[in-house]
């Protein structure tokens, strides 16, 4: 990604395939909230003579849907996994053009795996047929409206967000250049504490993949909830309360080896930590009036 704008620099992509001449690019990412330019990979691909291999897992669904531009037309081969936005169950499937095909097979069986998970293949053609579905559609087009709806709050109280906000189902957001300066890895150890879920992530310029400047945050599973964008506002909220109460502790804790600030926060019961078990409490209330399937969210502590 370009250092200053977190988006796809596709110019430096091709000077580096013009001098290395690769045999395959992999087009795709795991913490990329904008579009993806596959017709430019495939141009860039065309140019040395590669293969353009896409790794669609984070947003199968959103191509299922349309509402992510589809791979298919200039991807060689094709790979997603089933749990992401498919919503499936743990999985992966594998699409390559038909001289490929006998290679991928192979390779498959026999000679990476044996016996097929029959109620495995099951549950991916479940999922598959669901992905056809008009609710599904509404579904993928609400993730991505609550995906946006969680940016502009977390923008409003001074976030940074990378690339400068999301097209897809995704958030990367600086917390480290914001207000409270905190870097991810803390921030997320907090949050966990309040049943606030988020995952630590480097964002550009970091040095350090294990203590990053940065949060991931995802859309459909609140989304499967039955939440909104007004409700994700209030995720929002959640969130920077939990990050005001991470700069608070660390500036309390004086410590600044990440493992004695992780080390301080569980001697001290973090649980029983005044703000955070507020904020945990307010985080269950909330979280107790959207439904999960099978579940009697009543049972929530």
């Amino acid at each position: 990604c370009h250092q200053d704008t977190g988006l796809i620099d596709y110019d430096t992509l091709e000077s580096n395939a013009m001098l290395f001449r690769p045999k395959i690019i992999i087009a795709g990412a795991s913490a990329y909230p904008r579009t993806i330019d596959w017709e430019r990979f495939r141009a860039i691909c065309d140019k040395v003579g590669a293969l353009l291999m896409v790794d669609m897992a984070h947003i199968a669904g959103l191509v299922a849907t349309g509402e992510h531009p589809s791979p298919f037309p200039y991807a060689d081969v094709v790979t997603t996994t089933t749990h992401k936005t498919l919503r499936g169950p743990r999985g992966g499937m594998v699409f390559a053009k038909k001289e490929l095909m006998p290679a991928i097979n192979g390779a498959v069986f026999p000679g990476l795996q044996g016996g097929p998970h029959n109620h495995q293949i099951g549950a991916v053609a479940v999922a598959l047929r669901e992905a056809q579905s008009d609710d599904f559609k509404a579904y993928q087009q609400q993730v991505v409206k609550n995906s946006i709806a969680l940016g502009d709050e977390l923008s409003k109280r001074g976030y940074p967000l990378v690339s400068g906000g999301t097209d897809n189902h995704l958030l990367l957001v600086d917390v480290k250049g914001s207000r409270h300066g905190v870097d991810g890895a803390r921030a997320e150890r907090v949050l966990e504490y309040c049943h606030l879920t988020t995952n630590k992530n480097s964002i550009p310029g970091d040095t350090s993949a294990f203590i990053p400047g940065g949060l991931r945050l995802g859309a459909p599973a609140l989304t499967t909830r039955g939440l909104v964008e007004e409700d994700f506002v209030q995720v929002g909220e959640f969130i920077d309360e939990g990050i005001a109460i991470t700069r608070a502790l660390q500036d309390r804790f004086n410590t600044k080896k990440l493992k004695d600030f992780k080390a301080t926060l569980a001697a001290e019961g973090a649980e029983a930590i005044p703000e955070i078990a507020d904020l945990r409490k307010r985080v269950t209330d909330f979280a107790k009036s959207f439904p999960i399937p099978g579940y009697d969210t009543t049972d929530f502590e």
